[in-house]
């Protein structure tokens, strides 16, 4: 996260765990991936993009919608919100 971001980060939970498998024309396994999804919270840094980004920066929950996100990135999003706000008290 820290070469990416500029953020130390804590993982706080597992949230969601991915496997996408991508085939070629003949119906062949040519990509396969495992994605992990954490719930994190800042330690220190500060929020920065790094060489291969234009801009890095942090959006409101409202403005979620909105934005350009993979299929199923928003729903991820929300269920660790959940969760923090489920394990706050």
């Amino acid at each position: 996260m820290r070469e990416e971001t500029g953020l130390l980060i804590e993982p706080l939970a597992v949230i969601e765990i991915f496997e996408r498998i991508l085939r070629d024309s003949q119906g062949r396994a040519e990509y396969h991936y495992v994605l992990i999804d954490y719930l994190c919270r800042v330690v220190s840094g500060t929020l920065a993009a790094a060489d291969d980004a234009a801009l890095a920066r942090w959006f409101a929950i409202d403005e979620l919608p909105t934005l350009h996100l993979t299929e199923g990135t928003l729903p991820v999003i929300l269920k660790a919100l959940a969760h923090l706000s489920d394990n706050s008290g």
